[in-house]
């Protein structure tokens, strides 16, 4: 097990180096160990012709047989402990920074009103990169996020399954200029140079989603992003009148009622989201399977 987790931390940090600080190892210590794997397999999963670290094609279906092995036996051994009694029937789940204040307490409320039995929740908020680590690494049952066509995570490959729970929408927002409610920062072509955009970081799920329908779309203005944060961060910097951000029309809405906030931009430039959950496709704990149960009624 040790050796695939060597091999792990190898494919996620892209280098021995980074790798062998990562498991607390020296380098040497650490080559030793994946060329133990390699030998124990008769096969090189390493490139070692090229100075940056490259798979083998035998290395690329390895990592998918490991990632899928270490999953496995993180996801059994919290069965059996639930089984001897030795583990409390928690149920851990992964949310998106977005989804955790508004959605996931309402959508929890309804799925506890469904049965007599108290639901055990650990709940973890992280932003998508993180979480899909923790998915892959079998630490965790379920993922809370958004879905885009656009920005498919590794959660949509073959090892995972998810479930819609329903549809949202990413809206350019700003704070409103003076008397006539107009925008501040607009995304119209006829403003003075390039607008503030209040940015997602590159490990954000939400990140992904807007650089996705930039890159699809041809945008009436340039942006200078002046600041980097989670969405609810940004959503305070845009009422304070800082820039313009792609926001969850159901975490900005009561703003844009009361007119905190307004809208930057035509309906066009709207993303639609699915709110999905993922969960990997083996089977898990008793209590999980009963969760996802209660969650596709």
């Amino acid at each position: 097990m040790a050796w695939l987790e060597d091999f792990g931390a190898l494919i996620r940090a892209g280098n021995f180096s980074r790798a062998a600080s990562a498991r607390c190892v020296t380098q040497p210590a650490f080559s030793r160990r994946i060329r133990a794997l390699e030998e124990w397999l008769d096969v090189e999963l390493v490139d070692r012709s090229t100075h940056q670290m490259v798979l083998t094609p035998a290395g690329k279906r390895f990592a998918v047989i490991a990632e899928t092995v270490l999953r496995d036996i993180e996801h059994g051994r919290r069965e059996v402990q639930e089984i001897a009694g030795t583990s409390a029937s928690t149920i851990k789940i992964l949310v998106t920074h977005a989804l955790a204040l508004n959605f996931f307490p309402q959508w929890l409320a309804k799925l506890q009103a469904m049965t007599d039995t108290e639901i055990p929740i650990q709940l973890t908020a992280d932003n998508m990169g993180a979480s899909e680590q923790i998915m892959l690494n079998g630490k965790a049952h379920f993922c809370l996020c958004y879905f885009y066509p656009g920005a498919a995570s590794v959660l949509d490959g073959a090892g995972f399954q998810s479930l819609s729970l329903g549809s949202d929408a990413l809206v350019p927002v700003s704070a409103p200029r003076g008397s006539d409610r107009a925008p501040l920062h607009a995304l119209t072509g006829d403003a003075d140079g390039a607008v503030n955009l209040l940015a997602y970081g590159a490990e954000s799920g939400m990140g992904r989603i807007v650089s996705a329908m930039f890159a699809t779309s041809a945008m009436p203005t340039s942006f200078t992003p002046v600041f980097t944060s989670h969405t609810l961060v940004l959503a305070r910097m845009a009422k304070d009148g800082k820039g313009l951000a792609w926001l969850p029309l159901s975490i900005v809405a009561d703003d844009l009622a009361t007119g905190a906030l307004v809208r930057a931009g035509e309906a066009r430039w709207d993303i639609p989201v699915d709110v999905r959950l993922y969960r990997p496709r083996a089977r898990q704990s008793q209590s999980a399977e009963a969760f996802w149960k209660l969650a596709a009624t």
